[in-house]
């Protein structure tokens, strides 16, 4: 329920966007407050609505792929992956060994490419310039390689049904290895820049707690869940893809803050380079896309395919009749479990630590207003 002004309180009734630049997006947040003390938050969306799950109903699958890097612009590959990898499942589409691990590669570098979005405007949002532009110039990088093989920089539609749309090339490999180099050098920059800001860690350190219970009790995942002590990450609960043929680490941390959740996405950072470096060593020969029929026969029966996109858990569940429309589809983003619990770590903060609580929980709100 949203808030009303109570004539026996001297409280007041804010509404924080849904313009406010540190929401990111249409998010409206009504706010009670006892001056700077932030009674009660309650989010309000629907926004941008746009309705995903019903246009993914009346189009083909590949007609709708489109659409998925609409959700999550800032990392629209793992929304694409899963998509295709529910709708491979349902079909009975087996996908080349290299395109699986070509998906990675370009999922992983977007993965990044989320998370130096993410780094440069939280600090942003507490009024700190100098990051974001440390982190869009390393993130620039990134999208100059991956316009050069998917020919986009933020929505991509890289991702077909049996594979990819394009092979990789000694440009984008070579690229790519600089670039590993490179970011394990600047990651340190990062940590003399910021982690060590005295000013950042007295806004970010015990503001924000989330404890296990409020996660599980939310159903939070991704950074956040593993900011608080949770080692969960559908790359290892769930395999999928070559995830498990390949090693990496899955950072925690048990403070449960927002300095927590900052680390957490920091080092997933050079976990991710690991992952990249790993696929590219053993990148195996051979086509980059299965023959498929001109019409994807989906069933009958369902599919459920999870995985782990930059937010956290993204879930893609489709139920086919034997055509090539899905009969019906369900989409769970990260991002809506995510900012449901902010009501309850928000009450009794000050309304500045409601801003860096919102951006250590690094909300997309597109993928919110499916």
């Amino acid at each position: 329920m949203i808030p009303r002004p109570d004539p026996s309180q001297e409280t007041l009734v804010l509404n924080m966007g849904p313009q406010h630049p540190s929401t990111h997006g249409v998010l409206r947040v009504v706010l009670r407050l006892d001056g700077e003390y932030v009674l009660e938050a309650h989010p309000v969306i629907g926004y941008g609505h746009r309705m995903h799950e019903l246009m993914g109903e009346v189009r083909t699958s590949s007609g709708f792929y489109a659409n998925v890097g609409r959700m999550d612009y800032g990392g629209a590959l793992s929304f694409g992956h899963g998509h295709v990898l529910a709708v491979e499942k349902l079909a009975g589409i087996e996908v080349p060994p290299r395109a699986e691990y070509i998906r990675v590669i370009t999922t992983e570098m977007n993965r990044i490419a989320s998370h130096l979005l993410w780094f440069g405007a939280f600090l942003l949002d507490l009024g700190a310039f100098t990051p974001i532009l440390y982190s869009f110039d390393d993130r620039e990088f990134i999208l100059d390689l991956l316009e050069h093989v998917t020919g986009a920089r933020l929505t991509f539609s890289y991702h077909r049904i049996g594979g990819v749309a394009r092979d990789l090339d000694d440009k984008f490999i070579e690229g790519t290895r600089v670039f590993l180099r490179r970011m394990r050098e600047r990651l340190d920059v990062y940590d003399k820049l910021v982690t060590g800001n005295v000013i950042f860690r007295k806004r970010a350190e015990g503001v924000g707690v989330i404890d296990k219970d409020t996660v599980l009790k939310y159903g939070a995942t991704g950074p956040v869940a593993r900011g608080s002590g949770l080692a969960y990450d559908i790359r290892r609960v769930e395999p999928y893809s070559v995830y498990p043929d390949l090693e990496f680490e899955i950072p925690t941390a048990t403070e449960g803050d927002s300095f927590a959740r900052y680390r957490v996405r920091l080092a997933e950072i050079e976990q991710c380079l690991r992952i990249v470096e790993q696929a590219l060593d053993r990148l195996p020969d051979g086509p980059v896309q299965a023959k498929v029929p001109k019409k994807v026969k989906l069933g009958p029966g369902d599919a459920y395919q999870a995985v782990e996109a930059a937010r956290g858990e993204l879930d893609y569940y489709l139920v086919g009749d034997g055509s090539d429309v899905p009969y019906r589809m369900k989409i769970r983003p990260p991002s809506f479990s995510n900012l449901s619990l902010l009501g309850e770590v928000c009450q009794g903060v000050l309304l500045s630590d409601l801003v860096t609580i919102m951006g250590s929980l690094d909300l997309v709100i597109p993928e919110i207003d499916r």
